[in-house]
């Protein structure tokens, strides 16, 4: 495993680890994370609209900002399967899953 993945994978998991405590800031930094690729996390966009748009739910405005932004480089298609990930991943964490 190269180091870019070793480091995009410790972010990711150290973020995660906040985020299913309810860290708004933890769900933006993820969102962030898959919209750029920081860390050399791949890129996905279906991903970071998910994370912002749990973020924005808790009310972090840059995240509403940001989840519009990534919708514009998406079909319906991409942004409803993000919204049913958020959905499930809110679930999972009520259970105590996520």
């Amino acid at each position: 495993m190269g180091n870019s993945i070793k480091t995009a994978q410790f972010l990711i998991d150290s973020r995660l680890a906040d985020a299913a405590g309810g860290d708004a800031d933890a769900l933006y930094d993820l969102g962030v994370c898959y919209q750029t690729g920081t860390a050399g996390a791949v890129v996905d966009l279906i991903e970071a609209h998910k994370w912002f748009n749990l973020a924005a739910v808790r009310g972090l405005v840059a995240a509403q900002d940001a989840r519009s932004e990534v919708a514009g480089d998406m079909t319906s298609r991409q942004i409803a399967a993000a919204q049913a990930a958020a959905r499930a991943w809110m679930g999972q964490a009520r259970m105590g899953m996520a």
